[in-house]
């Protein structure tokens, strides 16, 4: 399994915006082949940092939703919304022992 973390550094003004388009689109991206949820994470320190967790079967999995039309129209206005350069992290998850 991957786990995906993003780190958005909002405009102020669009803070609200960027979350009405995270919670518009969130069933669709996990409805994605592969996805196994996806969540909205708030900064416990910045207002203006908001951050998605996204769990995925596997890299193709990611990968493929990243090609992926749902993602081609939801990507690009997000960006918009940016204050700074989007950060990204993945993780891989050790099965329990």
């Amino acid at each position: 399994m991957i786990v995906r973390v993003v780190r958005l550094r909002l405009r102020p003004s669009k803070v609200q915006d960027f979350e009405i388009v995270f919670k518009e689109n969130r069933r669709a991206i996990e409805a994605q082949p592969g996805c196994h949820g996806v969540e909205l994470l708030r900064d416990a320190e910045d207002e203006h940092v908001r951050g998605t967790l996204s769990r995925w079967e596997s890299q193709d999995h990611l990968d493929a939703y990243r090609q992926s039309v749902l993602f081609g129209q939801v990507w690009p206005l997000t960006k918009t919304f940016f204050e700074a350069p989007a950060e990204v992290w993945s993780y891989e998850v050790d099965e329990p022992t």
